[in-house]
């Protein structure tokens, strides 16, 4: 598992209006993932090749998504993964309401 040099922790992303936040469900290979996503679509999402060996994912992990603008409701692409840490700011402003 790759570690960062600084000690600090990341900035984070918030939702904005064209992205949902979602839960890891399973990984497909081939840099494919599927997420159940806050607003009840189960979404097949890639990630892009930015991310691809600076971030791993897990199942369970809460990732952003964006869904596509063709086919929006089956696939979509993953923006960014929230750490632990984050859990707590994301429940009190109400974007995990719909997911657990």
């Amino acid at each position: 598992m790759p570690y960062r040099k600084d000690s600090s922790p990341r900035a984070m992303k918030m939702p904005e209006e064209c992205e949902v936040v979602g839960v890891v469900i399973q990984l497909l290979g081939f840099d494919r993932v599927k997420v159940k996503c806050a607003d009840g679509k189960t979404r097949m999402c890639r990630i892009p090749g930015k991310m691809k060996k600076k971030i791993w994912l897990r199942v369970n992990d809460i990732v952003l998504v964006s869904p596509w603008d063709f086919q929006s409701d089956l696939k979509g692409d993953i923006t960014w993964r929230y750490d632990r840490g984050n859990l707590r700011d994301l429940k009190a402003k109400g974007f995990l309401d719909n997911l657990v």
